[in-house]
């Protein structure tokens, strides 16, 4: 499936998780200055599942070119016109994604 840069926080700050998690996923670094919440996702993805809350960023520049530093978890970097997305994608990933293309911050996914 088709994702975004993500991962989860191991006892940091999300800023901080962001700029680890795209050098070692990526090979990227992003100065923490540069970057900005740009979307926020609150889900549960089924019944009984624990509820999560995605923090979606913008890194407004970074340097390096994306390189798969995981081909476990990752086959390529690539960067979509948000009106051309892939099959599939995350649906999370997509709900951020329209939430920010509609101007909104916040998405819910999966509460009823």
């Amino acid at each position: 499936m088709h994702h975004f840069l993500a991962g989860h926080c191991e006892r940091e700050s999300a800023v901080t998780c962001l700029v680890r998690e795209a050098q070692e996923e990526a090979g990227l670094v992003i100065d923490p200055g540069d970057v900005e919440l740009a979307h926020v996702v609150h889900l549960v993805d089924a019944s009984g599942y624990t509820p999560r809350m995605g923090l979606v960023f913008r890194a407004r520049s970074w340097s390096g070119t994306p390189e798969i530093r995981e081909p476990d978890k990752c086959i390529g970097w690539r960067f979509w016109n948000p009106e051309e997305l892939p099959e599939p994608v995350v649906p999370y990933t997509r709900a951020a994604i329209n939430g920010i293309r509609a101007g909104r911050l916040y998405t819910e996914m999966g509460w009823s």
